[in-house]
């Protein structure tokens, strides 16, 4: 499943590190940021809880970029 998520990042290499946080994450299978949209669109593996690997994409991006915004 794919799901696309509005975000506020305010710079691309930013983006860039939330993105490589986000396909890290367990239950991620992919995972890309558009800096221009402010879009984030994550693929789930199958099975994965959507809200509980969420919140883990969350946590992971605010380690790398503290003042992110991910709408979840």
């Amino acid at each position: 499943m794919k799901k696309t998520y509005a975000i506020e990042v305010d710079c691309a290499n930013c983006a860039e590190k939330m993105e490589a946080a986000a396909a890290k994450t367990e239950g991620v299978a992919a995972a890309t940021i558009s800096f221009m949209t402010q879009k984030m669109k994550v693929e789930f593996v199958d099975g994965a809880d959507i809200n509980e690997t969420m919140k883990k994409v969350v946590r992971n991006c605010k380690r790398v970029e503290d003042d992110c915004e991910i709408y979840i």
